[in-house]
């Protein structure tokens, strides 16, 4: 029942590979140093057999960790020398279609763990991809990657907390009207927002959302409960309610979360139904569009999207109109950990974006920096380096060092101290509310120099300098794993 790869001979620093022929059209040469091999193989279930694309690393001559992703059944892991057997038939009669981007579009400087990841994103089947210049290394997909594909879609790729985003209000106040009253606005923020792990809403908020249809989808109809009682609160970790003063002296308040329990307990369900495994160091969970798992998929993920739009909603308006007492002049809106259907080189794919803002030309977004540095209003443009990016851009500064690193852990002491994340804020002129030494702003890169990166695909409309910064307190866990 067992069927041996074919023989592969490698030259080490030429990565040349002889392949069986009637395989040799499976393959593609990545130029992060390996070899790419896809092979179908039939999915189990009670579906009819479709074929599914694996993907076989052989990186400077070891076989790295395998990994079969069948799509809609398990992952199988095989480590070990040069050659493999599988109880599965190998079947060269499907030819997948091979991305016609072999190198993704990159934007700044990264580690080669991060450009590993998105390397492997374009092996499973991706048709482009993209790294920018905020992105660092993430759960299978990176932060700050970009990912398209003609027929899949990726669970990892949008990440536990489906529809994270970003939300920016304009506001008809000057901060000089604001500046000496600044501590008990804050003061204020945190008593009437919830923020942390597992936190319910002091107010009942009803809302058209909750007719949708897609709450009848597993595993949406378990999460229904939860999902209205914690609507419109903010969670933990980068998650984030500030008030900002732009060039013009206008106040503006801002909100970054995403779609709290219901995006995590519903991608963690997927992502058990397609097999994914957990880790960073692996190849995302992609699904066939045309399967019936990836269709609920993308009604769930846009459940959840429409979840995360009207909890920032009622956030930002909360803090705008009843602490501030002012009136909406603008909003600016984006999710960054999500999947869209757009076209690109002139046909339909799904463009899978991990802490990433879409930017298409007149596209406004807000991108926030640290807890004590500058966001920013942005405008997409048009230009070759536009489109080649995808029409993407970063969503934030980007991390410069784990959670770990920064803080430290059972007792030993991080990279960063709180005197010095309390003088870098208190310089800054910031009221801080919560927040820890793994948010720190020493622990970001600075907004301005990821903003120069992407040249002209944006244009900043708007500089927005922090007045206050409110976040879940240091004794709560982030329990978002993006």
């Amino acid at each position: 029942m067992f069927a041996a790869l074919p023989a592969i001979l490698h030259r080490f620093h030429g990565i040349l590979f002889k392949i069986d022929s009637e395989f040799r059209h499976h393959a593609v040469q990545s130029p992060a140093g390996c070899v790419i091999i896809h092979l179908p193989v039939p999915c189990t279930g009670h579906e009819p057999v479709k074929p599914a694309i694996e993907s076989l690393q052989f990186i400077r001559g070891q076989l790295a960790d395998v990994s079969f992703n069948l799509f809609e059944s398990h992952v199988f892991e095989y480590t070990g020398p040069r050659s493999l057997k599988t109880d599965f038939p190998l079947q060269p009669r499907f030819h997948q279609t091979m991305n016609t981007y072999d190198n993704p579009k990159i934007f700044g400087q990264h580690d080669e763990d991060t450009i590993k990841q998105i390397h492997r994103c374009l092996a499973v089947g991706g048709t482009r991809a993209v790294l920018c210049a905020d992105g660092h290394k993430g759960y299978a997909q990176p932060i700050g990657g970009v990912v398209a594909y003609r027929d899949l879609i990726s669970i990892s790729g949008v990440g536990f907390d489906i529809a994270c985003g970003n939300l920016a209000i304009r506001t008809n106040v000057k901060s000089a009207d604001l500046r000496q009253d600044m501590k008990s606005i804050m003061d204020e923020v945190v008593r009437r927002i919830s923020f942390g792990m597992g936190r319910q809403n002091r107010d009942s908020v009803d809302h058209e959302l909750f007719d949708d249809d897609a709450w009848k989808l597993k595993p949406m109809s378990h999460l229904k409960e939860l999902a209205a009682a914690q609507l419109g609160t903010v969670g933990s970790g980068n998650h984030y309610v500030d008030i900002f003063a732009d060039e013009h002296d206008n106040v503006w308040v801002g909100v970054h979360f995403g779609s709290r329990g219901l995006g995590h307990k519903t991608a963690t369900w997927f992502m058990e139904k397609a097999g994914a495994k957990d880790g960073m160091d692996v190849a995302p969970a992609v699904l066939r569009t045309d399967s019936n798992l990836a269709q609920d998929y993308i009604e769930g993920m846009k459940l959840a999207g429409r979840y995360a739009y009207a909890g920032r909603e009622w956030v930002a308006r909360t803090v705008v109109k009843k602490i501030l007492w002012a009136k909406i002049e603008e909003e600016v809106h984006n999710h960054h950990n999500f999947a869209w259907q757009e076209e690109h080189d002139g046909e339909m794919q799904w463009v899978v974006r991990k802490g990433a803002t879409p930017a298409f030309p007149g596209q406004k977004g807000f991108v926030g920096g640290s807890m004590g540095d500058d966001a920013v209003i942005i405008e997409g443009v048009e230009s070759p380096e536009s489109k080649a990016a995808l029409y993407s851009t970063v969503h934030g500064a980007g991390r410069v060092m784990s959670r770990t690193a920064a803080k430290g852990k059972r007792g030993q002491p991080g990279r960063i101290t709180r005197e010095e994340m309390d003088q870098w804020v208190r310089e800054k002129g910031v009221v801080l509310r919560g927040g820890d030494l793994d948010e720190a702003p020493q622990a970001y890169r600075r907004l301005t120099d990821v903003l120069v990166e992407h040249g002209n695909t944006i244009r900043v409309l708007h500089t927005l300098r922090p007045l206050g910064v409110a976040m879940a307190g240091r004794d709560v866990r982030d329990p978002y794993k993006d």
